[in-house]
């Protein structure tokens, strides 16, 4: 939010962001076992957790997302601390979900594809610094396998211009973001920055993912 908000206007007269903008359909993962529990948590990170958040949110079989931090100190999971880039934090969202509807691999197809660019450097559209890196936390050891077989799938398909840069480490903890960055898109459409960053990846997964897609998303809290 430290440049979110600053650059906001400028980038609304300068910049117009379209859903034909951001990713093109991907291949599956070759490797994506079902889970037969009843639920799972995923951890990522990709830029600000305003829009992940918001994306997830729209996906079936998804039950809960959570804004967060993830790679740091609980001592230190706190945004303004978060912000100085000296924490290890990224922001990340924390998904539940009903893996009988979608899994792990399925998640980790639109994370890729329209929820940021798994290509860029510790950057995502405005926002620039270690915090906004592209990271997989993995849950589980199958979860680790499943991520870095499928990065190394897509590398080696060149799906992107660049190489993938997501790193991939397993999950020590999540720290729940402040109350006020929660449903943040949903309880601020109109916010310059949700327009132009945000509101065209839902877009996107609704265009390139319509067997993903839930008109109705999940959110933390109802109000309008």
């Amino acid at each position: 939010m430290k440049i979110r908000l600053a650059l906001a206007a400028l980038l609304l007269s300068t910049a117009a962001v379209s859903a034909e903008d951001l990713r093109k359909p991907i291949p599956a993962p070759a490797f994506d076992p079902r889970n037969a529990a009843a639920t799972e948590t995923a951890v990522l990170a990709g830029g600000c957790f305003w829009g992940q958040q918001g994306v997830f949110a729209h996906v079936k079989g998804v039950k809960k997302v959570v804004s967060g931090y993830s790679g740091g100190s609980r001592a230190t999971a706190f945004y303004p601390i978060v912000t100085t880039e000296t924490t290890n934090h990224a922001e990340a969202v924390q998904i539940t979900f009903d893996p009988k509807i979608v899994s792990f691999g399925q998640l980790l197809q639109i994370y890729f594809s329209v929820a940021h660019d798994p290509t860029e450097l510790n950057r995502q559209g405005p926002d620039e610094g270690p915090s906004y890196r592209s990271e997989i936390f993995a849950a589980t050891p199958q979860q680790e396998k499943i991520a870095n077989a499928y990065i190394a799938q897509l590398d080696q398909a060149h799906i992107f211009p660049r190489s993938i840069v997501t790193r991939v480490e397993p999950l020590k903890a999540f720290y729940d973001a402040e109350a006020y960055h929660q449903d943040y898109l949903f309880l601020n459409p109109a916010q310059p920055y949700i327009v132009i960053n945000d509101l065209p990846k839902i877009a996107a997964l609704k265009k390139v993912w319509p067997q993903y897609y839930n008109p109705d998303p999940v959110r933390l809290s109802r109000k309008s």
